[in-house]
């Protein structure tokens, strides 16, 4: 059975990228324009793996991954953020003394085999 994997980005060209390099490689993903459809997604089909972007309308990256982490039953799922966001955003988010640091992190533009490489580390 393959892993499923949800892609949350506000932006429906990466999500559609994403997925399509995700399926590609064998996997299932799920798909999110925001935090509060990540979570509805989260809560019905149990992801192995998110992808996170963090500027997102409605709810964001940073609150949707602080819900997550916060979560007895959903903490154990790893994310990767995958943002534009400057670099130094990386070094923020894993300082943070609320929540872990997320498990994976990649900046955009992502390129197809550093994707696979990050998931296949995290889920196989």
């Amino acid at each position: 059975m393959s892993k499923k994997i949800l892609v949350v980005d506000d932006e429906p060209d990466v999500v559609t990228y994403l997925s399509t390099v995700l399926r590609d490689a064998g996997y299932e993903t799920l798909e999110a324009s925001n935090g509060e459809e990540a979570m509805a997604q989260i809560k019905t089909n149990h992801p192995d793996l998110i992808t996170l972007d963090i500027t997102m309308p409605e709810m964001t990256g940073v609150k949707t991954y602080r819900t997550l982490k916060e979560s007895a039953e959903l903490k154990a799922v790893p994310v990767i953020i995958v943002t534009g966001v400057a670099h130094d955003f990386r070094q923020f988010i894993s300082t943070r003394t609320q929540v872990p640091p997320p498990e994976g992190y990649l900046e955009k533009p992502v390129k197809p085999e550093d994707l696979l490489a990050e998931v296949k580390r995290l889920v196989g």
